[in-house]
């Protein structure tokens, strides 16, 4: 009998803070806040409609914040985390830099704070357990 795969999360996942900050000949920086939400099922990402970022031009902001959820999506949907994906993420705050601040650098802010997110929910990757 095969079990059924965990959802994700099972409860909400408030305060997932990253600060993604590389420095070198192509610098990246990117600041983000999350909240996890259970939702019926899939993936859903908002932002807070309070949220306001200093950063100029501020055209780029929505790619910054679309690469983020990317990352996001990403990251979750990895078959090694075995989980079912239902989730709402409302992005709560972010900084930008204007010297290295890009849809990669907050892709990648993205990814890690999915990552943290599925620690908080003590789901480990498949592939760790059984290695």
């Amino acid at each position: 009998m095969m079990s059924v795969p965990p959802r994700f999360p099972s409860h909400p996942i408030r305060g997932v803070r990253i600060v993604h900050q590389k420095q070198n000949c192509a610098p990246q920086f990117a600041v983000i806040e999350v909240d996890f939400e259970p939702a019926g099922e899939g993936f859903a990402f908002g932002v807070d409609q309070e949220l306001t970022v200093d950063y100029e031009p501020a055209e780029a902001l929505p790619r910054f914040f679309e690469a983020a959820a990317l990352g996001i999506e990403e990251q979750l949907s990895l078959p090694e985390h075995g989980v079912v994906i239902a989730t709402r993420v409302v992005l709560r705050h972010a900084r930008a830099d204007p010297f290295g601040s890009h849809e990669r650098a907050f892709k990648i802010a993205g990814y890690l704070a999915a990552r943290q997110a599925l620690k908080r929910a003590g789901h480990r990757a498949r592939s760790s357990e059984s290695g």
